[in-house]
């Protein structure tokens, strides 16, 4: 039995996301839900289902309860019939008897052949006392522990007594999805070994790239593109968490496409509240969901792209007090040693909804230990005008140095630093750059399961949204109006890592010269 408070907590929760009606009953991708009541033998009859973390072996659990919704109190002889999955993996599907109205879902990863079962009755003080037990079915299989989303179609047989069985069964269709967190190091040309972690609520990612050259993160997660799928998914939660330490992602604002369509700039939020790193939030609700449905309704799973929201590089971070944002660039784009560079920077009150504020600051440029230029100044309270510091790059500075902002307000807490790169280490122009995702949309292609022309809008408008980067081709007009089978052939063996990205581009190039391609 769950306290009145526990109760009010989670229906906030519930309340905060898009209303659910009371004629489907399902929820999908969030950590709890209470779903809508229905009647029942003179009752409102509803389902509660909450995920958690138990144990130092991190397991994940989930809870299901049936309840009263009017008094909160958890019904009595409940017979579940529940068909689970874990992501694209089928687990079981079985009846379970609960005294109490509530079973634990207790899911352990361990290194079996098939899913294993196993039904245990624990017992609480308060169920010692009314003769109750919770029924706790340990689920035990191959990296369930793992967190993602676990789907749940639940089925109440009986309520109050296990001899009746209801005339028809109460459905409800579930999914929980439990925190998973996966940890990506970059290599970066300019900024060393740099972590990026990401943290889905929803279902297991994969297929992660960051592309230096134009400062890109790409990643896929499965989804059913189904009109009733959509409509029971309140809302997918991912998050990106970047080191502080990464200058190139410390960018004032991001872009999100998914499957190539771009979605609204308000699905992204930027956390620079942490002392060490930027979480980069993605909330995207059906709505979002519907529009990339509607681009294209034949598609497969979800393909993540962020990307800085401008071609100027222009950085922000936060003070360690947490009241002032640095929004700052500079000129030329690419700094030089022996050369005359300018800081242009912006101090903004985050209280005051980022509006630039007037304060006394202190700025210096610094490498390890050596200061390379310092100046003390007030700010100006301006959205036109900016801040600017002019000097000249001493010949042996190369590599990151820091742009240092101090004593803010004379307030010694607020103080931040941006790591920026002087001799930028600059891509080539034929630099071949392909998000790692678009290998199942070649795959896909190549047996058949998108057509000719889906693919080819797709490649074009990838490329002309510089998602996809070949080296500059000369277009010109031909006779070909076919695709040849051995392009069709290329792309099948390079999503099968078979080949080469450069194999693979010379089959998008050669489209590109008969005019199949359009860039």
């Amino acid at each position: 039995m769950k306290t009145f408070f526990s109760y009010i907590l989670i229906l906030l929760v519930i309340f905060a996301l898009p209303t659910l009606t009371i004629e489907n009953i399902y929820g999908h991708g969030v950590g709890s839900e209470i779903f809508p009541p229905i009647p029942l033998n003179g009752k409102s009859i509803s389902l509660e289902a909450s995920s958690s973390t138990k144990n130092s072996n991190d397991n994940q659990q989930i809870t299901i309860s049936l309840i009263d919704f009017d008094s909160k109190i958890t019904l009595r002889n409940v017979t579940f019939l529940i068909k689970s999955g874990h992501g694209d993996q089928f687990l079981f599907e079985k009846e379970f008897e609960s005294d109490n109205g509530s079973i634990v879902l207790n899911f352990i990863s361990e290194n079996t052949e098939t899913i294993q079962i196993q039904e245990e009755n624990q017992k609480g003080f308060f169920d010692s006392l009314f003769g109750l037990h919770t029924k706790m079915i340990n689920v035990k299989g191959p990296k369930l522990s793992d967190g993602g989303l676990y789907k749940l179609d639940i089925s109440i047989l009986t309520v109050d007594d296990y001899s009746n069985k209801l005339d028809k069964p109460l459905i409800y269709n579930a999914g929980i999805s439990i925190p998973q967190t996966s940890n990506h190091e970059i290599n970066d040309a300019n900024f060393g070994i740099q972590n990026i972690k990401t943290i889905t609520y929803y279902d297991e990612i994969s297929n992660f790239k960051y592309d230096s050259k134009h400062k890109e993160i790409t990643f896929s997660m499965p989804f059913e593109w189904s009109p009733s799928n959509i409509n029971q998914t309140s809302i997918i939660h991912e998050e990106v968490a970047i080191s502080k330490t990464f200058g190139d992602l410390l960018v004032s604002g991001f872009s999100t496409y998914v499957n190539g369509v771009k979605l609204s700039d308000s699905i992204i939020t930027i956390d620079d509240f942490f002392s060490d790193e930027r979480i980069i939030h993605l909330i995207i609700d059906k709505n979002e969901l519907w529009t990339v449905f509607n681009n294209d309704p034949n598609q497969h799973g979800i393909n993540f792209l962020i990307k800085p929201n401008s071609d100027k590089t222009q950085l922000s971070s936060v003070t360690e007090n947490g009241q002032f944002r640095i929004i700052a660039s500079w000129e030329p784009q690419v700094l030089q040693s022996n050369s005359k560079a300018t800081i242009n920077f912006d101090i903004t009150d985050i209280f005051l909804k980022n509006r630039p504020i007037a304060v006394n600051y202190d700025f210096s440029m610094t490498q390890n230990d050596r200061v390379i230029f310092q100046e003390h100044g007030f700010s100006t309270d301006s959205k036109e005008e900016h801040n600017i510091a002019e000097f000249t790059i001493p010949k042996d500075v190369t590599g990151i140095v820091y742009l240092n902002f101090k004593n803010l307000g004379d307030n010694e807490l607020a103080k931040t630093s941006i790591p920026i790169v002087i001799n930028r280490i600059i891509h080539e122009n034929n630099d071949i750059s392909i998000p790692e995702w678009i290998r199942n949309n070649a795959g896909w292609w190549s047996e058949g399961q998108i057509d000719d022309n889906t693919f080819i809008q797709g490649i074009e408008f990838l490329i002309k949204n510089d998602i996809i980067v070949i080296p500059k081709t000369q277009q010109s007009s031909s006779d070909v109006k076919e695709i040849p089978s051995w392009i069709r052939n290329n792309a099948s063996w390079w999503s099968e890592s078979q080949i080469d990205d450069q194999t693979f581009v010379q089959g998008l190039q050669f489209l590109i010269q008969k005019g199949i391609l359009r860039i």
